[in-house]
């Protein structure tokens, strides 16, 4: 019998004894480093990041809690406010640096092609020295949120407290190694983007692939909108500045436009990169160096399994990913092929486990796959059962859907090793 705690000995000796051989994928993409990282944004970018920041977004809450309506840019400054007032205006006193658009909605900014993206992050770049820090911009964002309420709301519902449960889904605070920062995730509704503030003193990854190290300045924008008279135009306009915090901006632009995987430093990066990883497969990205790939594959299963080693802990982070990072119709039909996929590379690539703990993973991803095919088999009842997986269940929406009367024991699946 091995405890948890040898498992994970066994994990992170094989951690150390790929990063050995991790240098080699590492130095092969050493050209990512040659290049600028910064760049000017076009007009027809910063029109596009100008619709993103005038966008009405809606922050809903829980129970009978109102949905607050307000446009991205005045939530983005109305926070900023708070921040640097001083305490006796009810802020919190801390220096803004900058503030960044980040994610999804960055790369959907940068690239001429459709660019779908499930939430809006916003980073604001401040000194926050101290846990006290902290709860002062915990305390300046809620305040914010307050003055966005119905003027008739009672002053007892929109209390801290009461509008943390409302409104704030996740909430996270980070200080250790290196890493000083904080993050509140704003939104309630499942289907609807959420908006996460993340307030970053110092951050030591703050990417995992290329296609997602967009960072895109935001003061000149807003403080164009303070005192320009006249709408953005062809010829009026303000500058902009983007960073890729991957390395060369450019590069890291042609892997979003041509939908490739690359990397650096490929040991920071923590469990959820293999889950990353898995759902740009699955939107039919495709590895820059295929040859090396099998490397990146290997160490992020075993970093997976360091962060999420107990199966129930494995089960919320995939149930919580599917929940979150796979919004809207289009988005909720990738479920499938997204687990299909994550199955495969966990089957072929993870060699930190011991055969039963290896198996009780797979069983699970197959588990969440097939109920993901009985939901749409629901929704769609002439479904045609994708060749890649056959459902092997026999829960009521399966037995009752002619799409799966193929399903016996003797065609079990690729997806499944037995």
């Amino acid at each position: 019998m091995f405890s948890l705690k040898d498992t994970k000995s066994r994990n992170i000796n094989v951690i150390f004894t790929l990063l050995q051989s991790e240098s080699s994928y590492t130095s092969l993409e050493e050209g990512c480093f040659s290049g600028e990282r910064h760049a000017v944004l076009s007009y027809e970018q910063v029109r596009r990041l100008n619709d993103v920041m005038d966008e009405v977004v809606p922050i809903h809450g829980r129970g009978n809690f109102p949905t607050l309506h307000v446009r991205l840019r005045e939530l983005v400054a109305g926070v900023r406010a708070r921040l640097e007032a001083s305490q006796t205006e009810g802020g919190a006193g801390v220096a803004v640096r900058d503030v960044r658009l980040n994610g999804g909605a960055a790369s959907h900014v940068l690239t001429d092609q459709s660019q779908p993206y499930s939430d809006i992050d916003l980073i604001f770049t401040a000194e926050l020295p101290t846990a006290r820090h902290c709860d002062r911009v915990k305390a300046a964002v809620l305040g914010h949120l307050a003055t966005l309420m119905p003027a008739a709301t009672p002053r007892r519902r929109a209390s801290p407290a009461g509008l943390k449960e409302a409104y704030v889904s996740k909430m996270v605070r980070v200080n250790s190694d290196g890493d000083r920062w904080s993050l509140i995730s704003l939104g309630i509704s499942r289907g609807h983007k959420s908006v996460e503030l993340k307030f970053v003193d110092t951050m030591r990854r703050q990417f995992e692939f290329s296609v997602d190290s967009f960072q895109i300045a935001l003061d000149s924008l807003l403080a164009f909108h303070e005192c320009a008279q006249l709408p953005i135009g062809e010829n009026f306009y303000p500058t902009v500045v983007g960073e890729s915090v991957y390395g060369d901006f450019h590069e890291a632009l042609l892997h979003l436009t041509e939908k490739l995987i690359a990397t650096r430093q490929p040991e920071e990066i923590r469990g959820g990169g293999l889950l990353k990883y898995c759902a740009l497969l699955a939107k039919a990205y495709r590895p820059a160096r295929p040859d090396k790939i099998k490397i990146l594959e290997r160490y992020m299963c075993s970093r997976f399994f360091i962060d999420f080693p107990e199966l129930g802990q494995q089960r919320a982070k995939l149930e919580a990913y599917l929940r979150n990072h796979f919004v809207g119709l289009e988005e909720e039909a990738l479920k499938h092929r997204y687990l299909t996929l994550l199955h495969g590379v966990v089957r072929e690539s993870t060699v930190c486990l011991m055969g039963h703990e290896r198996r009780q993973t797979l069983a699970l991803i197959e588990a969440l796959a097939c109920r993901e095919l009985c939901a749409r088999a629901v929704l769609m009842p002439q479904m045609v059962v994708p060749q890649y997986y056959v459902c092997v269940c026999a829960c009521a929406a399966c037995a009752a859907s002619a799409a799966y009367a193929p399903c016996c024991e003797c065609c079990r699946p690729q997806l499944c090793p037995a």
